[in-house]
């Protein structure tokens, strides 16, 4: 009888303390969104404040510039292919910067998620060490370090690409430790075991388990660093973006140049997310047969 009556009783308490949990979730969840809140509401007054023009001033006229360029560019559809065509070229080296800094990148990635991996690592002392250096190369914003290697070895492509390959090591390198970390270690044990080398071991024993997924992330990072190929345009990088900072700054009159830009940047883009995509897809699930298509 003893053991019934207590059954209860636990069963009671073990109630009012979750209840009790529940409302101390409630309370710190209340006081945590109250406090981003107030963080938000002040921050905005403080941008707002030292902003050139005011934000409820400078909301109203939004959209007169998109009007500007669309308009204009309207004026002048006829002119808008010879502009595409113009563009071109610097369309082509904003792609070949966002693909080479992908590819150095990639490759700098890949050494220091080895290097950094738990079982893998040739020095595993080292771990720390390579993995502040990827969080130093990602948390560093490519267009700082542009503006560093611009002043040093003055505007063009290469600062760029240097930026974004820095940049794409980092993120990428913390994306395939992950990876490397769900890879089978019993290839490396047996080629351990046959005298093998470090290099020979990752090459042979993990790179086959993990290539699909390394070639999916760098494709992704690959749309990722055309945008960023792009912007760093507009600090002297070269490239499309460039181009389409000379034509906005010069204004009115020259507007259809920046929308034909607009159209040639925002095309490509589309294109290379879709083919990307499906090669992430076959990279990640295989070729589907036509049943199952």
């Amino acid at each position: 009888m003893a053991d019934l009556t207590a059954a209860p009783t636990q069963t009671a308490e073990i109630r009012e303390s979750y209840l009790a949990m529940t409302q101390r979730k409630r309370v710190y969840g209340a006081i945590l969104l109250v406090f981003f809140v107030a963080m938000m509401v002040a921050g905005f007054q403080t941008a707002d404040a030292r902003n050139a023009g005011g934000f409820w001033d400078g909301i109203t006229r939004i959209f007169d510039y998109p009007t500007e360029v669309l308009s204009e560019a309207w004026e002048k559809a006829s002119e808008l292919p010879g502009h595409i065509a113009h563009f071109f070229p610097a369309l082509i080296e904003t792609l070949n910067i966002a693909a080479a800094s992908t590819l150095f990148g990639a490759m700098l990635g890949t050494v220091l998620s080895l290097l950094s991996t738990r079982g893998l690592a040739r020095w595993p002392r080292l771990i720390p060490i390579f993995r502040r250096v990827m969080d130093i190369c990602r948390a560093v914003p490519e267009i700082v370090i542009a503006l560093v290697l611009i002043f040093l070895l003055g505007g063009g492509p290469v600062p760029a690409m240097i930026a974004i390959a820095i940049h794409t090591a980092g993120a990428l390198g913390k994306l395939f430790s992950e990876v490397n970390e769900n890879a089978s270690l019993k290839p490396v044990e047996g080629l351990a075991s046959v005298g093998a080398t470090w290099i020979q071991r990752m090459y042979l024993g993990v790179i086959p388990q993990v290539g699909p997924n390394y070639v999916s992330y760098a494709l992704l990072r690959f749309e990722i660093n055309i945008r960023a190929s792009a912007i760093l345009g507009f600090v002297g990088a070269g490239g499309v973006g460039y181009e389409l900072k000379n034509a906005m700054s010069w204004g009115k009159g020259r507007y259809d140049e920046a929308a034909a830009i607009f159209i040639l940047l925002f095309v490509t883009i589309v294109v290379v997310d879709q083919l990307s995509g499906i090669l992430r897809d076959r990279l990640t699930h295989g070729t589907r047969s036509g049943a199952e298509a």
